[in-house]
């Protein structure tokens, strides 16, 4: 492969690189993006409550508003408008509610619907009754489109003995005084009879009826903060599992990145033909089976790639460059591998080849970490890092060459010598050696002759050799009767 195949291949690599590092950062962008619009929600809807908080301790409870037995009713109002905006609020869409506050016919406005509020226990007519007489004083309000909200447990009753037929009414009814009773049901069943209003004018508020009185309404806003809360890490967790990596975008990577790098190896393959001087027209089917080829095993090396880089990148402290440059190394030291099994290398080039690619590719890795943190687009940075760093390595690479060829082959030309230095040496010892180990077992066997004599002029010889001086030595009979007899 010539440098100009290298160069272009090692842009497209880290091309790919660069795009599903930049797919990762878009994911987390928008993370963070969600989070931080989420802190401003969170901000606004509790705010939402405890502005409801203080204008009812301010401007009702201080004031006395409403009396003893009114003064739940404005709390009511001021509540709904708070947790009403609140839970918009934490969604992130605008408010809705606003207090109208003027003792006319509408209490709240929530967007272009005017509501009319009634929280009224008195009379066992769940509030129906306080619509009455409001209806009497504005007959036009429903017509004009307003609604009638009332407490939600008010509500409920209210639609399950409106919905239930007059033949069930007396029979499943409680007589007893627990729950709905057979004269709530005829009061109801009256009231929509008089046909001025239908259940679809009916609304049910937010809260009930208790969690509005004068020692209860602080600890309602408290709780409806908590849920504020709980709802805020719901949509964080459920921003957190949009923003991690899919099978469907890792499939997507993949498929683009073997799309590259096939279409880059079928490029190149056809200009490689060409340069060899046939024509276009004049490709053979061999030819075209060459390059289907080469572009086939590119593909898979493009989806190979894109995969590991996806997985590396969103599931290990790997950066995108980091991560091709390991495939590519690794793709690199597998075809050497093959050579190696192959016979056509040494176990020495073997080593060398795989440590000028890991060198390579991180070469590659670095100069398109540094290209893209200079130049902040995406692909683009990556690919001008990586070509000036290609072309600085290249060209340091060949300017340094002729002076490290000749170092190394004068290093060769020392090393040759000395060993045939050495070799020498070593065989002259060798034959030392074995000269005086035959001499040694010379020794040794008459020295331990069965045969008397021959033993002591062998004992004799073998301890002058090793040394002993020679008036401790017996060797003779003078010597033997006086160490023995004197």
């Amino acid at each position: 492969m010539n440098d100009f195949t290298k160069f272009i291949k090692s842009n497209q690599e880290q091309a790919v690189a660069s795009w599903v590092n930049y797919l990762n950062q878009v994911r987390i962008d928008q993370l963070l993006s969600s989070f931080k619009e989420q802190d401003e929600n969170l901000l606004n809807a509790l705010s939402s409550v405890d502005d409801a908080v203080k204008r009812i301790n301010l401007e009702v409870v201080t004031s006395n508003r409403g009396g003893q037995h009114g003064m739940h009713g404005f709390i009511a109002e001021l509540a709904e408008v708070g947790i009403g905006n609140a839970r918009k609020h934490i969604l992130g869409q605008d408010p809705v509610y606003q207090w109208v506050n003027d003792n006319g016919p509408v209490d709240l406005v929530r967007g272009s619907v005017d509501i009319q509020q009634k929280f009224v226990a008195s009379g066992g007519r769940f509030s129906l009754g306080a619509i009455t007489e409001h209806l009497e004083k504005y007959p036009d309000y429903v017509k004009n489109g307003g609604k009638y909200q009332i407490p939600r447990d008010h509500f409920e009753v209210v639609k399950r003995l409106y919905s239930m037929p007059p033949e069930e009414s007396g029979k499943f009814l409680s007589r007893s005084g627990d729950g709905p009773s057979f004269t709530d049901w005829r009061r109801i069943d009256a009231f929509f009879r008089q046909g001025s209003i239908d259940l679809e004018s009916l609304e049910p508020s937010t809260l009930e009826y208790r969690q509005v009185q004068r020692g209860v309404y602080e600890s309602t806003m408290a709780d409806e903060e908590n849920s504020l809360r709980s709802i805020d890490r719901s949509l964080r967790d459920n921003a957190y599992q949009e923003s991690l990596p899919t099978l469907g975008e890792g499939a997507s990577a993949t498929l683009t990145a073997a799309a590259v790098e096939g279409g880059t190896a079928f490029v190149l393959a056809v200009v490689a033909k060409k340069r060899q001087g046939t024509q276009f027209r004049e490709f053979t089917q061999q030819d075209w089976i060459d390059i289907a080829g080469q572009t086939g095993v590119s593909f898979g090396k493009g989806g190979i790639r894109g995969s590991s880089i996806y997985a590396l990148t969103n599931f290990t402290a790997t950066s995108a460059a980091v991560a091709s440059s390991i495939v590519t190394a690794s793709f690199g030291i597998a075809e050497q591998a093959n050579k190696l099994r192959r016979g056509e290398i040494d176990e020495l080039e073997f080593i060398e080849n795989a440590e000028l690619l890991s060198l390579e590719a991180a070469v590659s890795a670095l100069s398109s970490f540094v290209g893209q943190a200079v130049i902040p687009v995406p692909v683009l940075g990556a690919v001008i890092g990586n070509t000036v760093g290609a072309i600085m390595y290249r060209t340091v690479a060949s300017s340094l060459s002729t002076r490290e060829a000749e170092l190394v082959e004068r290093y060769l030309d020392e090393q040759r010598v000395l060993d045939e230095q050495l070799a020498a040496e070593h065989q002259e010892l060798i034959q030392k050696l074995d000269e005086g180990m035959s001499d040694y077992l010379g020794l040794l066997e008459r020295a331990f002759s069965p045969d008397v004599q021959i033993a002591l002029l062998g004992s004799a010889e073998l301890a002058r050799r090793l040394g002993v001086p020679a008036d401790e030595i017996l060797d003779s009979e003078e010597k033997i009767h006086a160490y023995f007899l004197d």
